[in-house]
């Protein structure tokens, strides 16, 4: 019996979701609960088990598609699982509109079965040239096309809404509303151009970081740490982490810092609800660490900080940011933060704006510690959730993780 096999639900509001690779090919023997599909969707990857054992007559998904929970992937001869079926030739499947979503529980997937050698990933597809409108005659008077050169509109895009066919202001701020709305579609360019698909984890970062900037109205506070002390420590202490397996960072350390100011500053450590207008407490410290992988951002999730010593801190903290950056990560481990550390000492720079990981209302960036007059300088950026923070407390929180850090005592004195 044939049976199609169409892509299962993969979590809480995900509907599609990106091919990393397809496992098995056209006669190929596959069993029950064997992984046939690995999936991108949001940030993390998941595996499809088949449901049947049986062969492999037809393969409608390739390697780069954007696939749709229902739609076909395979299809499975389950009666024949004896039978050499005849190769039948893979169908074509076009890119779905489905987004994933940036949160929901994984899918659990079986031990997967030996993977054959990735297919290359295509060639980059150079855009076709877009056609100019410059030549299409508007009819519009000298202060409308100003306002369009100051928006940055072409004044040949803008179609007129009145009866006599002339673009007022109006029409140009109107149409200037729209592309803002919708995102601002595709630009137009004056020489050449390539186009490259967006990947799962550039798509959902793109979604998400847009919807954080346009709904929170962030103010972000500076600050500088003396952390020669703590340096000192870190390097005195460093060999007991390395014998239990971990290596002790100033960002392992700052998760522990920073669980103790949260449970001192509960109101760092929670979500609002505008519609109800209330206000939503955690009484649990997940800390999410922002990590730079080869596909993009990835905010994993640190569980329980508050209950952790820095050694522990640091094992977990060296786990996850492997696991992110050799795209092992699931869909749980990026799930329940309450606030975020976004750590770009390694790279360089100094002061920054992080932007806050919705539904969290606070982060704190970290630069590149330098030295000023022979004390260890480090930078730190916390941006907070004007609606819930205000800043005088944004400035209190800040100075205590700056205390904390310049006198690690102040940990076992109050957090």
């Amino acid at each position: 019996m044939a049976l199609e096999f169409k892509l299962p639900e993969l979590g809480e509001n995900i509907e599609s979701g990106d091919v990393v690779n397809v496992l098995v090919a056209v006669g190929d023997m596959v069993t029950e609960g064997q992984s046939l599909l690995e999936i991108e969707a949001g940030k993390a990857s998941m595996e499809i088990p088949s449901p049947a054992t049986g062969a492999i007559v037809a393969v409608h998904v390739a390697n780069g598609d954007s696939v749709g929970v229902g739609q076909l992937a395979f299809t499975i001869d389950s009666e024949g699982a004896a039978a050499n079926p005849e190769p039948v030739a893979q169908a074509a499947v076009p890119d779905t509109a489905s987004e994933a979503a940036e949160e929901a529980p994984p899918v659990a997937a079986p031990a997967p079965a030996p993977v054959p050698a990735p297919t290359p990933a295509p060639a980059p597809v150079a855009a076709a040239p877009v056609a100019s409108s410059a030549s299409k005659p508007v009819s519009a008077a000298p202060n409308v096309r100003r306002l369009a050169r100051e928006l940055g509109v072409d004044i040949h895009e803008v179609s007129p809404s009145g009866s006599t066919m002339r673009i007022s202001l109006e029409d140009v701020k109107n149409f200037a509303k729209s592309t803002l709305e919708s995102g601002g579609g595709r630009p137009r360019f004056h020489g050449a151009t390539r186009v490259e698909k967006m990947s799962a984890i550039r798509k959902a970062t793109m979604n998400h970081m847009a919807h954080c900037w346009a709904t929170i109205p962030h103010v972000t506070q500076q600050d500088w740490a003396d952390i020669t002390h703590l340096n000192d420590l870190r390097a005195k202490f460093g060999k007991k982490a390395e014998a239990e397996g971990a290596k002790l960072t100033v960002t392992a350390i700052l998760v522990k810092v920073v669980a103790s100011a949260l449970k001192v500053f509960p109101n760092f450590n929670c979500s609002i609800d505008p519609d109800a207008s209330e206000i939503i407490y955690k009484d649990f410290y997940n800390i999410g660490i922002a990590v730079d992988t080869e596909k993009g951002l990835m905010v994993p999730v640190i569980r329980d900080a508050d209950q952790k010593n820095m050694i522990e801190l640091a094992k977990d903290l060296g786990g996850i940011a492997a696991k992110a950056r050799e795209g092992k990560i699931g869909l749980d481990d990026l799930q329940g933060g309450t606030f975020t550390i976004s750590n770009l000492g390694g790279i360089g720079g100094t002061f920054f704006t992080p932007i806050i990981n919705s539904p969290e209302v606070a982060i704190l960036g970290v630069g590149r510690a330098v030295e000023q007059d022979g004390k260890l300088m480090m930078p730190l950026s916390l941006s907070y959730d004007h609606r819930i923070i205000d800043g005088a407390d944004g400035a209190r929180f800040i100075r205590w993780i700056v205390d904390a850090l310049e006198e690690p005592l102040l940990l076992a004195l109050e957090g």
